[in-house]
């Protein structure tokens, strides 16, 4: 086959599948919530009872990973066994036990010629998501789709192609036997990344894009895409230890922050410290970090408080590690550390650690971020721990989602107007 013909082919595949997406999101629009939740609880009892399917679906990915040079932190969000398996059962159930969202009357009034005015919150529509190799990611996605009404095209990365394609494969079957219209949940089948510029080109079809990944792909979809996108940029998160800081707080905190998920777009990525206590906050903090083996890029200031410390370049300070690697640089004052942070962070999570009420505010209100947390470490920015339940990614927009993305967030409204033979003049 020409590559003119291959083109051709994968554009049509990549329609067809968009228009059975669509199809599917009129009859989503309207399912009944005992509907979704029994495709819920089911799904998740199929996933623990098919979990050797899943999991010899997965040692093939494992196997072909040396192959596209994951890093340690990448392979271990790849890998599946029988605990992930329940959690990722856990938490469809956990989507199951919220509240629908789709129906919600919003807002209601009655204007003086007596037309009733209703705000009804609705589905988005189609939702094309694009992620990293996360097995558990495909199954939560869905998930949260489905519950909002919503018909999901899933574009999850190529290194965890079977790991995915087991999963959605259950997710699917289950949908026949529960009345989940054909092609409310699809995994792109091809791994060709040109797949994505021609869904991207499809926003007739397709109602929002939603990118989770490295910037460049965050960029590209941004830059081609014709429907609206809510995105996931990288997690470059900050803690920033104040003058009036709690240092065995601070310390506590940040290796909470930093060394307890490394891999996830939450972790502490860089630490910011008063110049006033940094030579008694640096050494207790590094203890911690150091019984993690995390290796310490700083600033000159810092490096002489830090003997094993290294230096810091300017591409460190606006890096997202994703490992065992933390940048640190000492401040003059609060507002240095805001200005540092808006300027090299991610608008993602950042916290301040302070017993000062005013400058937990100051910090608050001018660190531009989607979270901003005092005296708490950056890990608690998640859907689940909001109580929102398993979240679609964490939305560094300001339009439309902010913050954890969960159903809610898939949503939008239409106005429902009553009257009775009303006419305009």
């Amino acid at each position: 086959m020409s590559s003119t013909a291959a083109e051709l082919e994968l554009g049509q595949y990549c329609r067809q599948t968009a228009e059975t997406a669509r199809t599917a999101s009129y009859e989503l629009a309207c399912l009944d919530t005992t509907v979704k939740n029994r495709w819920l609880e089911e799904s998740a009892n199929a996933l623990v009872a098919r979990a050797n399917e899943i999991i010899a679906a997965n040692e093939i990915d494992l196997a072909a990973a040396p192959g596209y040079g994951l890093t340690d932190a990448a392979v271990d969000r790849l890998r599946l066994d029988e605990t992930r398996i329940a959690a990722i059962a856990g938490a469809l159930r956990e989507i199951a036990a919220l509240p629908d969202p789709i129906g919600e009357i919003m807002d209601g009034f009655t204007r003086p010629g007596g037309l009733q005015i209703l705000k009804r919150r609705v589905p988005l529509g189609v939702v094309f998501f694009i992620y990293e190799s996360r097995p558990n990611v495909t199954a939560d996605a869905a998930g949260i789709c489905i519950k909002s009404g919503n018909a999901v095209i899933l574009r999850g990365g190529k290194e965890a192609i079977h790991s995915s394609r087991a999963i959605v494969d259950i997710l699917s079957e289950t949908g026949d036997g529960c009345g989940i219209p054909t092609g409310a949940v699809q995994l792109v089948a091809t791994t060709d990344r040109a797949a994505v510029g021609h869904f991207l080109s499809m926003g007739e079809l397709i109602d929002v894009t939603i990118p989770r990944g490295g910037e460049s792909l965050i960029r590209r979809v941004a830059k081609e895409a014709t429907m609206p996108v809510i995105k996931h940029y990288d997690g470059n998160c900050h803690v920033y230890v104040d003058t009036s800081a709690d240092v065995e707080m601070a310390a506590k905190i940040i290796e909470n922050a930093k060394c307890q998920r490394m891999g996830v777009c939450n972790a502490c990525e860089s630490l910011l410290v008063h110049s006033s206590i940094a030579a008694k906050a640096l050494p207790a903090i590094a203890n911690r970090l150091r019984t993690h083996s995390i290796e310490m890029r700083a600033d000159p200031r810092a490096m002489n408080i830090l003997s094993d410390a290294v230096a810091a370049n300017d591409s460190d300070w606006g890096t997202e590690y994703l490992g065992p690697t933390i940048s640190i640089a000492i401040v003059d004052s609060i507002d240095e550390a805001i200005t540092h942070i808006n300027r090299h962070g991610s608008h993602h999570t950042d916290a301040i650690v302070t017993s000062d009420l005013q400058a937990a505010e100051t910090f608050t209100n001018r660190v531009d971020s989607a979270a901003v947390m005092v005296n708490a470490s950056t890990r608690f920015n998640d859907g689940g721990v909001f109580g929102l339940g398993a979240e679609i990614g964490i939305s560094t927009d300001k339009v439309h989602a902010r913050g954890p993305c969960g159903m809610r967030e898939l949503t939008s409204y239409k106005y429902i107007v009553r009257g009775n033979g009303q006419v305009r003049e």
